[in-house]
């Protein structure tokens, strides 16, 4: 596995149950709203995703969940003495759906890179874990339906998560109160994100975070892991014999490859359900990526750190040189009505420039990109594959992937750079 700066990173916003296209009921703190298409088909596999490991352990029999209290349609109940004071306003939670009525996958089957390429294009968007050699792919096109992936790579239980209204993807470590256990959606939204509720005690955790924010364990954070947006393309070249999550046996049927969140991915649009203060140096749904290192936090718009095929930027957050890597050759998601229709976004990688001792300067080059010191060729991944450092990898620095108002949301004094 890559090695990673050791920095506080924050991460992602998935949003939990909504489809762009729904209606309020006009009623404050509960929000009904009409589901992505073909949301209420049933597994196909038995039982579903949201009964499987749910449990009372962490609590007493008898006592209400935060997940009982704020998705089960009593939002503005009295919040129970014997639960921690919830760490956000809950009145800002909406109810877009029933608990896992976005269902994650919880048994996850996997195909061959030769096999996923019948059916995913070079272009198609895909989360990317590598975890000590074990790399995996979990295509959008399956993800934007599911939303959560409860998997163990290289032997690490995690769950790999994806918010459509927020334009992200993160990945944690699925143990809470030093237990393993497993995540769903919960039906809730909070800034127009995902909600998450682990089985173990079913206290609520906001996507971009990892933070409990009401229940048993509130106060706690997930242990992030990185795990970057990628070209389809770049996957398969980089790690020939990975494993890609198999469409074909997620346990459910659904339209993969079709986008049901179309022309959400527009830089002059206005996020779906959003409550919260927006920072309007740039429009809210303007695609950045952002860092947050010692609580110094950029962002960068995609104008700003774009090119025709690759581009090089070098930067600094807080006192920490980085650079930042921009590839083209991935698809938004979200514009087309097919996951692969989009305008090219390109993928980011974010890096410390220093690789054998010494500080390094990175240029585009061609499809990869050099650095002046020794002439090695790198790939968007910061590994070195061809030139004297071959073989070696850069430090990443986690980033975020994702649109503005999201970012902002969560890192209010972020210092913006635009293109």
């Amino acid at each position: 596995m890559k090695r990673l700066l050791t920095l506080t990173a924050v991460l992602a916003m998935v949003v939990s149950a909504c489809a762009p296209d729904g209606d309020s009921s006009g009623q404050e703190g509960s929000v009904s709203v009409t589901s992505p298409p073909d949301s209420t088909v049933t597994s196909k596999s038995e039982g579903s995703a949201g009964s499987t490991g749910s449990t009372t352990t962490g609590r007493e029999l008898g006592e209400r969940s935060a997940l009982e209290l704020f998705a089960g349609g009593n939002i503005g109940n009295q919040y129970p003495a014997t639960l921690p004071p919830p760490t956000i306003d809950t009145s800002e939670l909406l109810r877009g759906q029933i608990p896992d009525g976005i269902p994650a996958i919880d048994d996850p089957q996997f195909v061959s890179v030769v096999e996923a390429d019948a059916y995913l294009t070079d272009n198609e968007a895909v989360v990317v874990l590598d975890i000590d050699g074990d790399a995996r792919a979990y295509p959008v096109q399956i993800l934007i339906w599911h939303e959560i992936i409860n998997d163990v790579v290289g032997g690490l239980p995690v769950s790999i998560t994806y918010c459509p209204l927020c334009n992200s993807a993160v990945s944690y470590q699925r143990i809470v109160q030093g237990e393993v256990t497993t995540f769903g959606t919960s039906g809730l939204l909070f800034k127009s994100a995902l909600v998450m509720y682990d089985r173990l005690t079913e206290t609520l955790w906001t996507h971009y975070n990892g933070e409990a924010i009401a229940g048993l364990a509130t106060g706690e954070r997930l242990p992030p892991i990185s795990s970057p947006l990628l070209g389809w393309s770049e996957f398969k070249d980089t790690f020939p014999a990975g494993l890609v999550l198999d469409r074909d046996n997620t346990g459910y049927a659904r339209s993969y490859g079709a986008n049901p969140y179309a022309d959400y991915d527009n830089p002059s649009g206005f996020p779906f359900l959003f409550r919260g203060e927006l920072n309007d140096q740039i429009g809210a749904q303007r695609r950045v990526a952002g860092v947050s290192i010692d609580g110094a936090a950029k962002a960068w718009t995609l104008e700003a750190i774009s090119g025709l095929v690759t581009r090089a930027t070098h930067d600094t957050v807080g006192e920490q040189p980085v650079v930042v890597f921009w590839k083209s050759g991935q698809a938004t998601a979200l514009e087309s009505g097919r996951i692969d229709g989009g305008r090219d976004v390109g993928s980011v990688g974010v890096f410390v420039p220093e690789a054998d001792g010494q500080m390094l300067t990175f240029v585009g080059a061609g499809a990869g990109f050099g650095d002046d010191q020794t002439g090695s060729t790198w790939n968007v991944l910061g590994q070195a594959i061809d030139g004297p450092l071959t073989g070696i990898e850069l430090i990443e620095v986690p980033h975020l992937d994702t649109f503005w108002f999201a970012w902002f949301s969560y890192n209010p004094g972020t210092l913006l750079v635009e293109g």
